[in-house]
């Protein structure tokens, strides 16, 4: 597998970031960052699926769905970003760091990085050589049907719940919310099974692995749900503490007496 489409998406998602940097300086909002990542990685697989060396199914199906799913997420954040303020966490990042440029800069680089990283799985299932519509394909259109519908319902809720000014400093507890303190983050985490199951047969196939597992580091233990839940708790104080308690943070779970 050439590593030559990664440099290219690396060169165009590092010049992106930095215009998205400037965006951050006029806006104040590094919520930005967030859409640039999601739609970077939609870029991605269709830039994959024209250049990669598999046959023609793998290939569309990745630009495809990798696409679908990108370019959703990026349009459901940037719609957040633009009617909120920003981000709890990124306002705490903002005054942790003094509002110091050289670090956001850093910052946005480094999730460039990140988009490479995560398309790595794109470019592993799109130079799969199987043209057939093989049990392995079927499996992955279905995980990633599965996971664009839930987390698009968990979306959905937890907007609605969001937009109701009754709701003011409570936490969210509706549909799936009441399963999982982070249902979108679970389906999130599925969605990239799907190419796992893309890449069965393709050269490399195991570097497939990066996108769920990476993903889970990054969800459990970086900038997913401690950031999210030390805002929660700083926003909501006991009300979300009883919620810890009670509820799965990950994996959709009856919630505990």
């Amino acid at each position: 597998m050439s590593a030559t489409p990664l440099l290219v998406v690396w060169a165009v998602a590092a010049a992106a970031m930095v215009g998205v940097w400037f965006v951050q300086l006029r806006t104040r909002n590094t919520g930005y960052v967030d859409v640039a990542w999601a739609a970077l990685l939609g870029c991605a697989a269709l830039y994959y699926g024209v250049v990669a060396e598999g046959a023609l199914l793998p290939r569309a199906l990745v630009a495809v769905l990798a696409a679908t799913w990108g370019f959703r997420l990026a349009l459901h954040l940037l719609h957040r970003v633009r009617n909120e303020k920003e981000d709890g966490r990124y306002a705490f990042l903002r005054q942790h760091w003094q509002d110091n440029q050289y670090k956001h800069f850093g910052f946005f680089q480094a999730q460039a990085l990140l988009v490479v990283m995560f398309s790595v799985p794109f470019l592993v299932a799109a130079n799969n050589p199987d043209g057939e519509l093989s049990i392995w394909f079927v499996l992955g259109i279905l995980i990633w049907i599965v996971s664009l519908v839930g987390e698009s319902i968990a979306d959905m809720q937890l907007a609605r719940f969001r937009n109701n000014p009754q709701n003011r400093g409570k936490t969210c507890r509706d549909g799936l919310w009441r399963y999982s303190r982070h249902p979108n983050y679970f389906f999130e985490w599925l969605h990239w099974f799907a190419y796992l199951f893309l890449a069965f047969g393709a050269p490399m196939a195991w570097l497939a692995v990066l996108g769920p597992l990476v993903m889970l580091v990054t969800l459990c233990w970086m900038t997913g749900i401690p950031f999210v839940e030390a805002q929660a708790l700083r926003s909501r104080g006991d009300d979300y503490r009883e919620y810890q308690r009670t509820t799965s943070p990950l994996i959709p779970w009856p919630p505990r007496a």
